[in-house]
């Protein structure tokens, strides 16, 4: 009996990985927050970005990802990882690329430069990613959520979480503590 619990909690074990393996490096985390209108994703990268776009309609690309221009100066690869993006979107007709380089708890700017892109409609299907698909763009989905879909604080911030626990969104941690004090437009 405790050969078969055992192989049983190793079979669980081994799916868990190999579903994470999956998500992390084969589908860049990309996940649909709102299908047919809003998903997020890591980086996802050039040469794989029109099969994503074309199968979601996707319109705009919101890039998260490198705040500020001390983060160019101190790192040269940053800007030619941009340009090969922005160019790969580029050249599919009718798509939008956007940078809205956020830190990972984001300065009330850059909050209003995503706002202004989703309130336009004509963006929509929108893809948000950051780096790992992790932290800033389940940060931004959430605000998503709350701006648009009326969604509570913490179920927007319960949503971020891929474990329940141990998370940069718990109680305590700067972007769990920024998403359950977020103020939507709509309650100021």
């Amino acid at each position: 009996m405790k050969k078969k619990i055992g192989l049983l909690v190793l079979a669980i074990v081994l799916i868990g990985a190999a579903k994470f393996y999956y998500d992390v490096n084969l589908n860049y985390n990309f996940k649909a927050i709102t299908e047919g209108k809003v998903y997020k994703s890591g980086v996802i990268p050039p040469d794989e970005l029109e099969d994503y776009i074309s199968e979601h309609n996707i319109k705009s690309v919101i890039d998260l990802r490198y705040p500020g221009t001390k983060d160019l100066i101190n790192n040269p690869e940053i800007p030619e990882q941009l340009t090969r993006e922005k160019e790969a979107i580029e050249k599919i007709d009718n798509v939008n690329y956007y940078n809205v380089g956020s830190r990972q708890v984001p300065d009330q700017p850059t909050v209003d430069k995503f706002l202004e892109i989703m309130d336009n409609d004509d963006n929509y299907p929108v893809l948000i990613h950051c780096y790992h698909g992790e932290g800033r763009a389940p940060l931004f989905s959430a605000i998503y959520q709350m701006e648009y879909e009326d969604m509570p604080n913490e179920e927007a911030r319960d949503k971020t979480r891929v474990l329940l626990k141990w998370s940069s969104f718990d109680d305590g941690k700067p972007k769990g503590e920024y998403l359950k004090n977020y103020k939507p437009r709509s309650s100021k």
